[in-house]
């Protein structure tokens, strides 16, 4: 682990390499799971304003999860997370070709709305556990993202480097320049 500023930086996000290949996963991390996208407490809010942007864009399934569910849900282990559709995708998907897309990252896309889509999918495969005196950032393995991995160790490229903006989003600029920094030691550390 590193410590940069009030995080744990699980020394995964610097090692490891994933590039999203949404072809050969069709966003599955979208659809599998137990539980809806993680939700911060100020994101509730946020989804009860761009309902009206976002619903053009969502299966009828999704609108009637939201409809009978609400815009998020408390889990079991009382965190907030995005309702399903029968236990499954997030109610917040659509299908393109195939594909499970973001109707929230969509009406982002096309101007509707500046919130781009909750944080916790835009740093996935990070997850962060919240301490009482830190975060802790870490890399989240999961079978249904073996093709971003293939793919990230192909291109080499670090999880770190693939979420900069989501990263720079959550944390700052200056966090990210030293997540950097201490890449760039390991880097030269291993190669001594």
């Amino acid at each position: 682990m590193i410590i940069i500023e009030n995080t744990l930086v699980s020394e995964d996000v610097l090692d490891e390499k994933f590039v999203c290949d949404l072809k050969a996963c069709k966003g599955h991390c979208c659809v599998e799971g137990d539980e809806g996208a993680p939700l911060e407490e100020d994101e509730i809010q946020i989804l009860e304003d761009i309902q009206e942007a976002v619903q053009p864009y969502m299966t009828e399934k999704g609108k009637q999860a939201v409809k009978d569910q609400g815009f998020y849900v408390v889990t079991d282990d009382n965190e907030l997370a995005t309702p399903l559709v029968d236990n499954e995708a997030c109610a917040y998907v659509y299908y393109d070709k195939g594909i499970a897309q973001c109707s929230i990252e969509k009406a982002h896309s096309e101007g509707k709305i500046d919130f781009k889509k909750p944080i916790s999918c835009h740093l996935y495969p990070v997850r962060i556990t919240k301490n009482a005196n830190y975060d802790a950032v870490n890399y989240h393995e999961w079978i249904v993202c073996q093709w971003a991995c293939v793919k990230g160790d192909k291109l080499n490229v670090p999880v770190y480097q693939f979420l900069k903006e989501s990263l720079i989003r959550k944390f700052g600029q200056s966090w990210y320049t030293q997540v950097e920094i201490a890449a760039e030691f390991k880097r030269q550390s291993k190669a001594e």
